[in-house]
């Protein structure tokens, strides 16, 4: 349905290289339809040799005559990225946002141009595996509904929402997901070696375990608490270590690390500052 649109990325960092990369693998659209934009020529020449699609250095440029512009940017450039664009999205284009906190809002009216979506990937949508929440405004038509769908599930999984609340919600549990994931990864780790296994061994050990319990949590329909019982026998290493976890506030600290990022998204979404996370 997307092969024969014309694709615009601006923002041409991981992030868009991910889309670029899944988009042309799963051939939603192709290469010679993809331009992605941005300052740094060097960074845009490694893109065009990598992956074959044109580049632009201006932004305002580059989506003239889009069917889809993608803002792939950092929260911090986009009243600048939007100033660039106001005005300049071809009526019919659809503009599909990744940018955490940016709300619908704040989109339409900076770019003066009605179809928006709103979404929140994660970084595993490099490896076909990511996991995005996302909505639209109400202009949106059908046909621009199953694109986006159709761009998102190249990057794994999608769900979409209507309440625009649940994108910062799903910013601070699946868009900053991996990061709690990597730290509770490395630390594991970090713990094998402190006991004394060799670093390769341990990163071995525990990378299994978390893809082994992955696969077990969806081959069953249990409660995690109940297949956490089922490895927790009375008096046992896990319930000794279970119970130094659950005294050191394990679940409070996870809980509240959530919460904070929420917090922010939504600080991001109205441009203010990063409040003290101990005060929130």
């Amino acid at each position: 349905m997307a092969n024969n649109k014309k694709f615009t990325l601006i923002g041409p960092g991981v992030m868009a290289e991910a889309i670029i990369s899944r988009l042309i693998k799963h051939d939603v659209v192709n290469a010679s339809n993809i331009v992605a934009a941005g300052p740094r020529l060097e960074r845009l020449q490694e893109l065009e040799t990598r992956y074959h699609i044109q580049t632009n250095l201006d932004n305002a440029a580059a989506v003239q005559d889009a069917d889809v512009i993608i803002l792939c940017i950092k929260p911090q450039k986009l009243t600048e990225v939007l100033a660039d664009l106001k005005d300049q999205i071809p009526e019919n284009g659809l503009v599909i946002s990744i940018v955490a906190g940016a709300t619908m809002d704040a989109l339409t009216k900076g770019l003066n141009h009605p179809v928006v979506m709103r979404t929140m990937p994660n970084t595993p949508a490099q490896v076909g595996e990511g996991m995005t929440v996302w909505t639209q405004s109400p202009q949106t038509s059908p046909e621009q509904h199953n694109i986006a769908q159709e761009i998102l599930r190249a990057l794994g999984q999608e769900i979409y929402v209507e309440e625009e609340t649940y994108i910062d919600m799903a910013t601070a549990v699946s868009g900053t997901g991996p990061a709690y994931i990597f730290l509770f990864l490395e630390a594991m780790i970090d713990a094998g070696v402190h006991l004394g296994l060799p670093r390769r061994i341990a990163e071995k050990m525990v990378v299994q375990t978390i893809k082994g319990s992955i696969a077990y949590y969806n081959e069953n329909t249990k409660h995690p608490a109940r297949l956490r019982n089922q490895v927790t026998s009375p008096g046992g290493t896990s319930a000794t270590a279970i119970y130094y976890l659950e005294k050191m506030g394990f679940r409070t600290a996870i809980s509240r690390a959530i919460w904070a990022a929420f917090t922010r998204s939504q600080e991001l979404g109205k441009g203010q500052k990063h409040q003290d996370p101990e005060k929130i």
